[in-house]
């Protein structure tokens, strides 16, 4: 993951391409804040992978609220700005699963945890991101995995 970002920076210096350059060092300086917070807590490698996926997914979530507020507050550019970063970051996450992939992949979860309250998402949440890290919406995941607790 990290040679992806790594070599995507060096594209975007070579192709000049100021948006993506700018947003790839965003990307940058996120994980070496992350990794610095971990070399404090003993892991002198840094971050895994599915962090990295899960920081993306951070960055991603504000650039759309950010782009939603812009939109309210008739910024329709700075939203658009926003949209274009969303665009770059995504390029660095797996392909996302679809609504009905979702669901199914909730649909097992519940069954391997044994899950049948609401008492037990933490249990269900926790199985998501170890086994889909990076490739599903976990806010939305939360609200179809605590329905269907509901409706067990």
């Amino acid at each position: 993951m990290r040679d992806r970002i790594s070599q995507a920076m060096k594209e975007a210096l070579k192709s000049k391409d100021q948006k993506a350059l700018a947003t790839i060092r965003l990307i940058s300086a996120a994980l070496k804040d992350r990794d610095i917070a971990a070399r404090s807590q003993d892991n002198a490698d840094g971050i895994s992978d599915d962090e990295i996926l899960s920081l993306l997914q951070t960055m991603i979530k504000q650039r759309a609220e950010s782009a939603k507020l812009y939109v309210e507050g008739n910024r329709p550019e700075l939203a658009e700005a926003e949209q274009q970063e969303i665009t770059i970051i995504q390029q660095f996450l797996p392909e996302q699963l679809d609504e009905a992939a979702v669901e199914a992949a909730i649909k097992t979860a519940l069954d391997e945890t044994g899950s049948s309250s609401v008492k037990d998402m933490g249990k269900v949440m926790n199985y998501l991101k170890t086994h889909f890290a990076g490739q599903m919406d976990f806010s939305m995941a939360s609200q179809l995995v605590k329905k269907a607790l509901l409706e067990s």
